[in-house]
């Protein structure tokens, strides 16, 4: 029997100056892939070049994290951008990463969208072109990340893009598969236990138990582990020796 695949991806870069930040070295060593900051909710030229290096070093694949710019909101904030305007600040960030890791010696691997940006663009068919479109534009070999069964699956298939599907290891999930809104109490799942239960069912059965209880069918090809937690660090090396217990191979998506 041929053992299941799964990438493990993680947010970083996502700070200002200091270095080495939060928990970003540890958990380098536990991913398959990281989504480094692009100046627009966080990060910036030095920490974006320090977090890529240490990425190339690891062996562990970049991606572009684009985001509305919204420093004090931290990208979580909606904003009415047109289509023009989100296809033109994600031009401006994945450029910046995409020449970032050339200087390195490095190859820009995948795109996934940050926050509001991401969670709109799951929902608005014509903000996930834009995203798409922009995507492309930088480079056709780049894959797209998007939530599952969303908007910027479909439009970047569309237009010819490898698109990944995403799950989150510790956001509840609505009945109509997107995620719950920070906002609401219940938006996090704050056992490990809990959040490695969700994965693997994410992984082995394609579904997630919705807040309401309904099981909802989704794909999954990467599953997202925050790195800003208390425990991230120690959750990701459980969620490691558990995937490695069942035969799960934590891969980066070729």
């Amino acid at each position: 029997m041929k053992n299941k695949i799964i990438d493990l991806n993680c947010d970083m870069g996502e700070a200002f100056g200091a270095w080495p930040m939060g928990n970003d070295t540890a958990l380098m060593e536990l991913i398959s892939s990281a989504n480094i900051a692009c100046g627009f909710h966080a990060g910036d030229a030095s920490i974006m070049r320090k977090t890529a290096k240490l990425a190339i070093e690891k062996n562990v694949a970049i991606g572009a994290h684009p985001a509305f710019p919204d420093l004090q909101g931290f990208g979580r904030r909606n904003m009415q951008l047109s289509p023009q305007e989100v296809y033109d600040i994600c031009v401006y960030q994945i450029g910046a990463i995409f020449g970032t890791v050339r200087a390195l010696g490095g190859k820009l691997h995948h795109v996934k969208p940050h926050g509001a940006l991401y969670n709109m663009a799951a929902k608005d068919a014509t903000l996930a072109k834009a995203i798409a479109e922009a995507t492309k534009a930088i480079h056709p070999d780049l894959i797209l990340y998007g939530l599952s069964g969303s908007h910027l699956i479909t439009e970047a298939e569309n237009i010819g893009l490898q698109t990944a599907s995403e799950v989150f290891a510790d956001r509840t999930y609505q009945n109509d598969g997107s995620l719950t809104p920070r906002t609401q109490s219940n938006a996090l799942i704050e056992s490990p236990q809990e959040a490695v239960n969700q994965v693997i069912m994410m992984i082995e059965k394609q579904c997630v138990i919705s807040t309401e209880g309904k099981e909802v069918s989704l794909k999954a090809d990467t599953v997202c582990i925050h790195g800003d937690g208390t425990h991230a660090v120690e959750f990701a090396r459980e969620l490691r020796s558990v995937l490695f217990n069942k035969n799960i191979v934590i891969k980066t998506i070729k």
